[in-house]
């Protein structure tokens, strides 16, 4: 089964790292080294990103 490709970019998933403190391990041991709570807090803050981005998008 192929792996579905990402949606987030590098460079966002590395913001998001950084902002809730697990980068060094990214840098360390890839993606794979992260728990799984850390992978759901990043997803759950690209989340909250875009919907400040939709909801700036739609003021006037």
């Amino acid at each position: 089964m192929a792996r579905r490709q990402g949606i987030m970019s590098d460079q966002m998933k590395e913001e998001i790292a950084k902002e809730l403190g697990f980068y060094d391990t990214v840098k360390q041991e890839g993606w794979g080294g992260i728990k799984a709570k850390d992978a759901g807090n990043m997803v759950k803050r690209a989340i909250e990103m875009a919907e400040q981005n939709m909801q700036e998008k739609d003021r006037p």
